[in-house]
Order: structure tokens, then sequence, then C-alpha cells
């Protein structure tokens, strides 16, 4: 049995892990924002609601809150997971690079010069970060194939 791996299109699949990448910085920054049941009674001339069903406000915001927060946290927990796997090289580029809070302010110039040690090049950093995007995309369901022609 031959099992090729997927030929990807390198910078979709890169903006693609990027994108999950930065959604996991945000979700871990940020609270979910909670709604709250009306507390103002309004007046139907109608009577009985315009669709004549009885709702349950209070009962539908909490499931919707907790979805929200249940749904961020497996997706921190599933690339957490995910960057787990790598290897120790790849796995301390992605933490390093991508998943600190202040990442958005830290450059790969900065992490393949100053952080690695002892410092790497460029291009061995942008060989190792790729095969983390590769092997990242994959996990996470993210990869964007190539097709053939392009």
């Amino acid at each position: 049995m031959d099992f090729e791996l997927p030929e990807l299109d390198r910078n979709a699949t890169k903006e693609q892990v990027e994108k999950a990448l930065s959604k996991y910085r945000l979700y871990k920054s940020i609270l979910p924002d909670e709604r709250e049941a009306s507390t103002t009674a309004s007046y139907d001339a109608i009577g009985g609601g315009r669709s004549n069903s009885i709702t349950d406000q209070t009962s539908s915001i909490a499931i919707d809150n907790a979805d929200e927060a249940a749904y961020r946290k497996r997706f921190c927990e599933r690339l957490e997971r995910a960057v787990n796997r790598l290897p120790k090289l790849e796995k301390f580029l992605i933490e390093e690079r991508y998943m600190r809070e202040d990442a958005e302010y830290i450059t790969d110039y900065k992490v393949y010069s100053f952080v690695f040690q002892p410092p790497i090049s460029e291009k061995t950093y942008a060989k190792i970060r790729w095969k983390a995007f590769y092997k990242l995309a994959l996990n996470m369901n993210i990869a964007v194939i190539q097709t053939p022609g392009s």
C-alpha cells in the first residue's frame, strides 16, 4: 500500500494556519461576550406574540453562552494538541512566534536571530516553519490542497 501526502498550496495554507493561530491568541486573551436576558416588558397589541409560540429567552441565552465558551475551549485545546505533536524544533518555533500573548509584536527575524540558541538562518527558519505549518494544517483540517494546473 502506497500513501502520498498531498501537495499543498503554500501561500493559502500559510494564511489559513496563521489565521487559526491568530484566532487561538484571541480566544485565549478575551472572555466570551455573554448575552443577557432582557428585563424590560414589551407590549404586544395582538397578544400571544407574533409567532404564537412560547419561548424561554433565559434558557436560550444560557445555552448560547455555554456553547460559545465550549467552542472556544475545544478550539484552543485542539490547536494545543496539534502543536504538542510537532517535533521539538517546530513546536518551539510555533510556540515562541505564534502562541505567546505578545506574538503580534514579535517578528520572524527576532525569533530566528535571538530566540533560537544558537541563532539559525532565515532559510532554515523558513523550512522549519513550513514543515510545522504543513503538519498543523493537516491536523487542524485547514490545509489548502493544490489543484492540478495551478
